[in-house]
């Protein structure tokens, strides 16, 4: 019980950054919307039955009991609307500014986390800020304050170049040359495997170094890029049946993951928050029915061709889709209560 009531505080946390996701994604349609003259009846957190709600000038924001997602309902989104004001009375751009701004809104977001990492966190340069005493390095003759140029005659300007010539060198002889008080100097050494970390180590540290605005804007994108690329090869390998179901979780596994990562530091709690933001944009551009991406796709193909889809059509396909949906979402729901994500 006592257990229970300390993680109370990592839970509460782990719901405002799910919660974090699912504002931001429905902020972008919502914002947009507005922004082209949309009428928006509802704005909604979560699912199913109601809470509470306010009640604006003319959209109800909500708090639903599930808190498996969000919806923006927009007048003529899902039926056809003679209220000039309708979504469907509006052109095939506006629209698609619409419909992808939720999306987008989540790259954003994972940007703008991970340079907050970034900045907190700092980076590591490849400016020796200590010595493992009895170490490869020590014996060799590093000291605290070298600066590692070159390692094999490869240069080196980062800490995760050295990191990756020291694993490419697996356990070989390497040459390492360093500048110490405005001298070059050369160092021989041999890496020494750690069999408990199964890695090769020499027995040095970096020295942390706080980023400039450049290097932290920098470092959200390219984390948010090398995100992306893990994610769509985790969907290639869905698609090609190389995942088990078992290794899909839903919104209970995410709170459940969220909570552990609380646990261990807000830090580790914002980089999961970045990396599901990431996920939940990718997903989200998935071109099938009721799914942003599926709307996309109609979006596109009217913008090209020049014709324009029937909107009852499009309407109750993506009605099949929605209750498509649903219905894997309770699926997920279930699976996590019966069969949770291991770690």
């Amino acid at each position: 019980m006592s257990s229970i009531i300390a993680n109370i505080p990592y839970f509460i946390m782990a719901i405002l950054a799910f919660s974090l996701l699912i504002i931001i994604h429905e902020l972008g349609h919502f914002t947009l919307a507005k922004l082209n003259g949309v009428k928006v009846h509802e704005f909604s957190l979560g699912m199913g039955p109601k809470l509470f709600g306010i009640k604006g000038k003319e959209t109800e924001y909500l708090i639903k009991a599930f808190p498996i997602g969000g919806y923006v309902k927009m007048e003529g989104e899902n039926e056809v609307s003679d209220d000039p004001r309708a979504f469907n009375n509006k052109t095939p751009l506006q629209k698609l500014s619409i419909v992808s701004a939720g999306a987008i809104m989540n790259i954003i977001l994972a940007v703008v986390l991970f340079a907050i990492i970034g900045a907190t966190t700092g980076k590591i340069v490849p400016v020796i800020g200590e010595v493992v005493p009895n170490g490869a390095a020590m014996k060799a003759g590093m000291q605290v304050g070298d600066k590692i140029t070159k390692v094999n005659k490869v240069s080196i300007d980062k800490w995760e170049q050295f990191i990756n010539e020291l694993s490419v060198a697996k356990g070989k002889s390497m040459n390492i040359e360093i500048l110490r008080d405005s001298k070059v100097k050369e160092i021989t050494l041999t890496p020494i495997k750690n069999e408990k970390e199964n890695r090769y180590m020499i027995g040095v540290s970096g020295t942390q170094e706080k980023m400039n605005f450049g290097e932290i804007a920098s470092y959200g994108f390219n984390q948010t890029i090398s995100t992306s690329k893990l994610i769509f090869g985790f969907l290639g390998s869905l698609f090609h049946g190389q995942v088990s179901v078992n290794d899909v979780g839903g919104p209970i596994s995410i709170i459940r993951i969220s909570t552990m990562a609380a646990q261990t530091g807000i830090i580790n709690l914002m980089m999961l928050t970045a990396m599901l933001s990431v996920q939940l944009g990718i997903l989200n551009i998935i071109p099938f029915p009721a799914l942003d991406g599926g709307w996309i796709f109609i979006l596109l193909f009217e913008i090209i061709s020049g014709k324009k889809l029937d909107d009852k059509k499009v309407g109750a396909v993506n009605y099949i889709g929605f209750m498509i949906l649903m219905a894997f979402m309770v699926f997920v729901v279930i699976k996590d209560i019966v069969s949770p994500l291991k770690f």
